[in-house]
Order: C-alpha cells, then sequence, then structure tokens
C-alpha cells in the first residue's frame, strides 16, 4: 500500500495506526526506564543517583539536538524506510545497555538511542497525519501518541516489575527485543509514504520566525519541565513521601490517569485545543501542590497522582497537534524543531533536579517539585496570553 503527500488520503485505520502507538509506546519506554529502576541501576552500575538521572537526560539531549539536522537531512527519504531504521537502533540501543557493565557504554548507547528518537518522534506523528484528511490529524497524532500515554500507564510500571523481579538488565534485554518484534510488524503492515524536498520555505529557519511556533515552543518548554523535572526522580519522591502502595501503586494510579486524559483529549483536541491545555496545566499545577501540602497523606496523596497522570496524558499530543496547525507545510521540519525543544526541556528539567539533589542533598525532592509548579504557573500564564494563537490553532483544525 503507497501514499504520498498530493496522492488520496485514507480514512483513519486503526490497526496501522495503533501500530504507530507502539511505536511511540517503546520510544517512550527507551528513554524512561531507567527512572522505574534508579536504585537497582545505581547499584549495578556503581554510581550516584544522579549519574542514573544522567542517563534519562543525555537520551534527551541527543534527542534535541539530532532531531532537526537529522529530520532535514532524511526528508526526503521514504517514511516507513526511515523508521525501520530507527527501530533496529532502538533495539541495539537497548540490548547493550541490557549487556554493558560499563557505564560510559552505557552512556553511549543511551546516545544512540536518543539520536533515533530525535528523528522518529516528529516524524511518525507527520508520517500519521498524511495517511488522514485534514480534519482528522489531531485525533491521528493522539492515537500515535497514545503510546507514550500506554508506556507510562501499563509499560513502565510491567518493565519496573520486571527490574524488580528479574534484574534492570532484564529490563532492557525485554524491551530491545519487544522492539524487533514491533519493527517486523511494521515491515509487513505499515503503508509507504514518500519524502519531500527540503526548500528555503520548509527549512528550519522559515520555521523559527513564525511568531505563532515561538510560543507554543516556549508553552513546549515550560510544560516538559514543569512534567519531567520530577517525573525523572519519581522514585525519590515516593520515598520522601512514604507514599502508600510504593513506586508501583504510583505508576499505576498515575498511568490511569494518563489513559483517562487521552481518551478525552482525542474527542476535543481538534476543536478545544486551548481549553486542553490551560486545564492539563491547571491540574499539574494543583497535583504539585497538594504533594507540597500534603505529602504522603493517604487518599490525598493517591489523588494527587492521579491527577498529575492526567495532567501528563496529553503532553506530547497538545503541543504536536499545536505545531502542526500552525504550518501548511514543513510539518516534519516544525515538528522536528518542536521535538528539540521538547528533549532539551527534558535535559534541563534533568539537570536542574540533578543539582538540586547534590546541592541539597536533604531538600532537594521538595526543591524539584517546587520548581516544577513553577513551571506549571508560567506555562498557564502563557497559554492564557496565547489566545490568538491557539484559537487559531483549533480554527486550523475544523477546517
Amino acid at each position: 500500500m503507497e501514499c504520498n503527500a498530493s496522492g488520496s488520503k485514507q480514512s483513519l485505520s486503526w490497526f496501522v495506526f495503533g501500530l504507530m502507538a507502539s511505536v511511540t509506546f517503546v520510544g517512550l519506554l527507551s528513554e524512561l526506564v531507567p527512572s522505574g529502576i534508579l536504585p537497582q541501576m545505581t547499584e549495578g552500575l556503581g554510581v550516584t543517583e544522579s549519574e542514573v538521572g544522567f542517563l534519562v537526560g543525555v537520551y534527551a539531549l541527543a534527542s534535541a539536538f539530532a532531531a532537526i539536522p537529522l529530520i532535514s537531512a532524511t526528508l526526503a527519504f521514504n517514511r516507513k524506510t526511515l523508521l525501520l531504521a530507527l527501530l533496529i537502533g532502538f533495539a541495539v540501543s537497548n540490548i547493550v545497555v541490557g549487556l554493558s557493565s560499563s557505564y560510559p557504554v552505557v552512556v553511549a548507547a543511551r546516545i544512540g538511542g536518543g539520536i533515533c528518537a530525535g528523528v522518529m518522534w516528529p516524524m511518525i506523528a507527520v508520517y500519521g497525519t498524511r495517511l488522514v484528511p485534514e480534519n482528522m490529524h489531531g485525533k491521528a497524532i493522539t492515537i500515535i501518541m497514545s503510546g507514550n500515554t500506554l508506556g507510562i500507564s501499563i509499560g513502565l510500571p510491567t518493565m519496573t516489575a520486571i527490574g524488580l523481579t528479574f534484574g534492570w538488565r532484564s529490563v532492557f534485554l525485554v524491551l530491545g527485543m519487544l522492539v524487533v518484534v514491533i519493527a517486523v510488524l511494521s515491515y509487513l503492515y505499515l503503508p509507504v509514504v514518500k519524502g519531500e524536498t527540503l526548500s528555503k520555505s520548509n527549512s528550519p529557519l522559515a520555521v523559527l520566525k513564525m511568531p505563532s511556533i515561538l510560543i507554543v515552543l516556549l508553552l513546549t518548554f515550560l510544560s516538559v519541565a514543569a512534567h519531567y523535572g520530577i517525573y525523572t526522580y519519581i522514585t525519590l519522591l515516593v520515598e520522601l513521601i512514604g507514599f502508600s502502595g510504593g513506586i508501583g501503586m504510583a505508576l499505576l494510579i498515575f498511568g490511569i490517569g494518563s489513559v483517562i486524559s487521552v481518551l478525552v483529549s482525542a474527542h476535543y483536541i481538534d476543536t478545544y485545543l486551548r481549553p486542553l491545555i490551560v486545564v492539563m496545566l491547571s491540574i499539574g499545577a494543583t497535583s504539585m501542590a497538594m504533594f507540597l501540602a500534603f505529602k504522603g497523606t493517604i487518599i490525598i496523596s493517591h489523588i494527587a497522582f492521579f491527577l498529575w497522570g492526567l495532567a501528563f496524558g496529553p503532553l506530547v499530543t497538545m503541543y504536536q497537534t499545536a505545531v502542526s496547525m500552525q504550518v501548511e507545510k514543513a510539518k516534519d521540519i516544525a515538528t522536528s524543531v518542536a521535538s528539540s525543544v521538547f528533549n532539551l526541556s527534558i535535559m534541563f528539567a534533568t539537570w536542574a533536579g540533578g543539582m538540586l539533589l547534590i546541592n541539597f542533598p536533604t531538600s532537594g525532592v521538595k526543591l524539584i517539585v517546587y520548581l516544577s509548579l513553577i513551571c506549571f504557573i508560567l506555562a498557564i500564564a502563557v497559554a492564557f496570553l496565547a489566545k490568538l494563537t491557539l484559537r487559531s490553532a483549533s480554527v486550523l483544525s475544523t477546517k
């Protein structure tokens, strides 16, 4: 089956888009699994907690720097062929981490995986939108990026349980083999989509000259920093507040909230993008405030994790959709710029959290929560001031 930018577009195929969602599922897990098994990796590699946190940060940093140049360099490539190459890269990265005892080798493998992620995240969203009519772009992106949410809600708790039972190395080996299976299915069933030629009108510089894109990028930076600053160290947060049920229960409740919010956003994202963003940011801020005010109080802390999950669920989808709706052409380039900012935000948040832990050993985790709360509040302010940008994105989605 073949589709190109000028050809007729198909109706949404749940199997094809579900398979694309499985790609983002393993992409998310490849990035975040160290967060759930941080103590085990710390002991196994003989490094500090901040150094294991750095494995998340360096992955994000590699993604950020790779996205724009590699998306530009591979813009003319067949989308399916490119995706298969990226999946092979994910598989190799995870398997090497699972087999290596050397921290530098693990870092190198994480950088390789991050480079693949830097190309995959922006590319696969646009890959999907080119298979459906314009009025279904938001829904298509939501389904594809639901793999991100399922990775948080189901994948990460499952991988954490595997790590606690069979050792942290087993997590990366299982994940590597899962990627191989998805690569085979993608080869068999994903449609072929041709690339496009890079020109001055669809270059990264042209995209960055658009004020509406810059506003969405600022929102992306603040929102991602708010979530990932503390999520990278979620295990330490659970320990600090003495959360009843431990990390497994926290991830489960967080995941349930994420799944619910993705289902809701799939219905409203094409027509109510701005209200959705404002509501989710407000819920995120509320959850951080609850952690600070009530700590590990039973029921209240469980509600806080649920609310945080609600706010996190549509994070990627909201801003990928917002960026995509600002441009008629150059969607791959625009989303690659957004992806770079997304991953730079993760790197910043991880670095800032690590510095707080190093410089304030007894209160570092609490300070990270404060940092997240501040970022949420700033993002809410930007969203309120960006009425024209987000409204126009919502209007464009209905045309």
